[in-house]
């Protein structure tokens, strides 16, 4: 059995990652946890075997400031005319199921991929949908962690190829860029010009009707094979959450 790390790292990100969407990473060191620990119950450095005693670290972030799960809530407060589904409410079997790989590195940066997209995609990988299945998208963004170029790279989804997905049973689907949506701000210029409320955030909007989860901020996709692997994505029991990180590994036989 291999398992492939799919997670990008948990670190400190202010010099690149945008201010409403940090992680920071407070490190306390083992000569500060033997002063926790005389503070707490009065033993001193004698009374510990190293002369020190246990670090820690403290953390800050978002939900979606990581390799995360989001949930029907994150879209909309409601999903099909119900309240949408919490992060915490959602059914842990949808995360370990059968994963394929489609590769959508030939789009342009700022495409939304198709439905021809994802089925040329899934013929290359000699695949058939199965219900349950985990589709993850390969566009390599992942390449560019650590860099602002990050937040503003695609290709990403159309509203239309994740309806279709949702149609073949795939309830979880995934990406190893930012956002499951081609970038926000060419949505966003386009929404302006046009006045139209259907392109800004278009695929993330289809969970208003239809229930899915999105894997967000994948790496490494590019060292699996296409197909013959599972996914295990579990997500933070976050209560209430909108979203949850995850450490997401793929299991190859």
């Amino acid at each position: 059995m291999q398992i492939v790390d799919l997670s990008a790292p948990l670190d400190n990100d202010a010099d690149w990652a945008p201010w409403w969407a940090r992680t920071k990473v407070k490190r306390q060191s083992h000569r500060f946890g033997r002063f926790v620990a005389w503070l707490l119950f009065g033993v001193k450095k004698q009374h510990l075997a190293t002369g020190l005693c246990w670090a820690n670290d403290v953390l800050q972030l978002s939900t979606h400031g990581a390799t995360h799960v989001d949930a029907p809530w994150h879209y909309a407060p409601t999903c099909g005319g119900a309240p949408a589904r919490t992060i915490d409410e959602m059914p842990l079997d949808w995360f370990f199921a059968p994963g394929v790989v489609i590769d959508l590195r030939h789009l342009e940066p700022h495409a939304a991929a198709s439905v021809d997209d994802l089925q040329a995609g899934l013929r290359l990988a000699e695949h058939m949908l199965n219900p349950g299945d985990i589709v993850l998208i390969l566009t390599g963004n992942d390449r560019l962690l650590g860099d602002k170029k990050y937040f503003s790279a695609g290709p990403g989804v159309g509203a239309e190829a994740t309806r279709w997905l949702i149609d073949q049973g795939v309830r979880v689907m995934g990406i190893d860029a930012w956002g499951w949506d081609q970038p926000l701000a060419v949505q966003a210029e386009e929404a302006r010009r046009t006045g139209r409320a259907d392109i800004f955030w278009a695929a993330h909007f289809v969970g208003v009707e239809r229930e899915y989860c999105q894997i967000e901020r994948l790496a490494n996709l590019d060292q699996l094979p296409r197909r013959g692997f599972r996914v295990c994505a579990f997500p933070l029991k976050v209560v209430g959450g909108s979203a949850g990180p995850a450490r997401v590994v793929a299991i190859l036989d």
